[in-house]
């Protein structure tokens, strides 16, 4: 009778240390690093506080330094969530099956880039691309990171589309800035003619006057395409309880601070799928960037 009790005891201790130990795995999440560092850290710290806070688990962000990194550290399960752009989350899907996309911002249903040009360059806005062909060829030229949907594929997509080449041949010098921000700098301070950004970090630094406009302002912009979105690993279920998933979707969807919001800047999530990304995989494959 003593043994039996001694047993059950044991058992009962085991389960509640196994039960702890599980409850007690970090929930880790990252970003393509398509802005300044500084303020990617600020956005997603709360962004982590706020899941932790609805999923009742630990969360942790963890900053990486480049889009290439974050599509890694969602293989290698380092990340179960990252936020990524429309070709990084292609791209992240790929490398790991039962992957989805979840959620989505409002506004990354229908995304843009602009070109933006230097003013010395006197290359007046238009809304037909084809009209800027004399104006721009010759001009240097920067796109943002090599692994961003805004700030490389679709830019280079509609170059090659409307002027049927590349744009190594068609721009005198061509850079990689490495994010949106940086491009926007690059641009305003004469370094390039002309970038490709993020219409949504224009719209952001020019609401915070950080934007001379005197020295940079918009020349084109691209027809609508989706963009960003959280995307999960599949295996999210087994490592974290039955229905995380869906918690996790439901916290993104339901994520109404306005100052974490406003600091991506979105005004809200929608649900996502992976349907949603087909033409940036088409269009990847099209221009020869998606292996």
């Amino acid at each position: 009778m003593a043994l039996n009790l001694i047993r059950k005891l044991v058992v009962s201790s085991l389960f509640c240390v196994t039960a702890v130990t599980a409850s007690a795995e970090t929930f880790v999440f990252t970003a393509i690093p398509d802005e300044d560092e500084t303020k990617l850290v600020e956005r997603f710290r709360g962004v982590a506080d706020y899941l932790s806070e609805q999923l009742d688990v630990d969360v942790r962000y963890i900053p990486v330094k480049s889009y290439a990194a974050a599509v890694s550290a969602f293989r290698n399960n380092q990340v179960q969530l990252a936020w990524f752009g429309g070709l990084s989350g292609v791209q992240a899907r790929r490398l790991v099956p039962g992957s989805e996309a979840i959620a989505q911002g409002v506004e990354d249903e229908a995304f843009e880039t602009y070109f933006i040009a230097n003013t010395t360059t006197a290359i007046k806005p238009t809304e037909k691309l084809s009209d800027l062909e004399a104006p721009m060829k010759g001009k240097t030229f920067t796109f943002g990171s090599k692994g961003s949907t805004s700030g490389r594929l679709m830019p280079e997509f509609y170059v090659r589309d409307t002027f049927g080449t590349k744009p190594e041949d068609f721009f005198s010098r061509v850079g990689f800035s490495g994010n949106h921000t940086r491009t926007l700098r690059l641009v305003e301070a004469g370094t390039y003619d002309i970038g490709a950004l993020n219409f949504q970090v224009w719209e952001k630094e020019l609401s915070d006057g950080n934007i001379d406009t005197d020295a940079v302002q918009v020349i084109w912009k691209t027809p609508a395409y989706p963009d960003y979105q959280w995307t999960i690993r599949g295996d999210v279920d087994e490592r974290f309880g039955e229905g995380f998933k869906q918690r996790v979707t439901e916290a993104l969807l339901n994520l109404d601070n306005p100052e974490l919001l406003e600091s991506f800047p979105r005004s809200g999530f929608i649900p996502a799928s992976n349907d949603d990304y087909e033409p940036i995989r088409k269009t990847a494959e099209e221009i020869g960037i998606l292996d």
